[in-house]
């Protein structure tokens, strides 16, 4: 196990470092040790310690108890299984539309989505396009753990892209819609309002870094990814500022991902989604002193006017 001393401690030993070498108040030990044993010390302590720390001592700041950190935890864990389970229903229109309109163009033999020649001529593409095929020929023709393929290549000698794409992480899936050649891209962007083909591919290689940090269990308030959203409408409505000509929230932060959804959810999913997140949000605010809304919202890259993310036109 990984901790700030660099070597192997007890449960009890960890708990006993906590007090006694980083000012962290916990009033139930035995508690403490059970969550331990569930969460794991780096999970838990090493994810959520930063906003609690102060960066002068690299200590607690004083008052800081072990129940405020479980309680962030918590919250990022409520977030984590929000965002996901909207982040899978983009997935699977996804899914629904790339299989259908490439395979309306080429046909539903395995060959088609194989043959290199049946995506984008870009020269800089060829090498991920062959990295692409590779993947895919390997599920359709190698792969044993998945009964339906299985099932696919050894009653037909085919496996529809329809069925495989089912299969594909949203990695695979994202990379796939990049490579298409542009008429399709613009068949499918089609279906969400405002949102060109290139937008559309832009959205979809930042929600798979999201994606993968909630299915991990990862830490997500924080997360930021290294590539962005587009600017949109919905950046300048909102008043988000600029730092040079790049805006300073909404890009790469968790607030990006609303953004996105805004764009490619239903506007009723939406108004659900938005009200199960002011949900959790007010629901953490209130059980903690130790951050305030203003803070957690400037983790997580959100304006304070956000929810009005619903009342702006796209």
């Amino acid at each position: 196990m990984s901790n700030p001393s660099k070597t192997f401690l007890t449960f009890d030993e960890q708990i006993d470092y906590l007090q006694q070498k980083k000012n962290l108040v916990i009033t139930d030990p035995v508690q403490a040790k059970t969550i331990l044993e569930q969460i794991g010390y780096s999970s838990l302590i090493g994810g959520y310690k930063a906003p609690f720390k102060n960066s002068t001592t690299k200590k607690y700041r004083d008052g800081t108890t072990f129940e405020q950190i479980v309680l962030l935890y918590k919250f990022d864990e409520e977030l984590r299984e929000l965002f996901l389970k909207y982040i899978l229903r983009i997935e699977r229109q996804i899914r629904s539309l790339l299989s259908y309109y490439f395979s309306d163009k080429y046909g539903e033999q395995q060959c088609n989505y194989l043959n290199p020649s049946n995506y984008t001529n870009n020269t800089r593409s060829t090498n991920d396009v062959a990295k692409l095929i590779s993947t895919l020929n390997d599920l359709a023709n190698k792969n044993k753990d998945y009964p339906f393929i299985v099932h696919q290549r050894t009653a037909y000698g085919n496996v529809p892209l329809w069925i495989l794409v089912n299969y594909t992480t949203f990695g695979t899936l994202s990379k796939l819609y990049s490579l298409l050649t542009q008429d399709i891209q613009v068949k499918i962007s089609k279906h969400f309002f405002k949102v060109n083909e290139k937008q559309l591919e832009q959205f979809l290689s930042v929600i798979t870094k999201f994606r993968n940090v909630c299915a991990h269990n990862e830490r997500l308030f924080l997360f930021k990814a290294r590539n962005d959203i587009p600017d949109m409408t919905l950046h300048q409505k909102l008043g988000i500022p600029k730092t040079g000509t790049q805006y300073s929230q909404g890009k790469k932060d968790l607030f990006s991902i609303v953004i996105a959804f805004r764009y490619l959810l239903p506007d009723q999913d939406f108004k659900i989604f938005k009200t199960a997140l002011i949900r959790v949000l007010n629901n953490y605010v209130k059980s903690t002193y130790a951050m305030s809304e203003n803070d957690l919202y400037n983790y997580m890259g959100f304006p304070l006017n956000w929810n009005k993310v619903s009342t702006f036109k796209k």
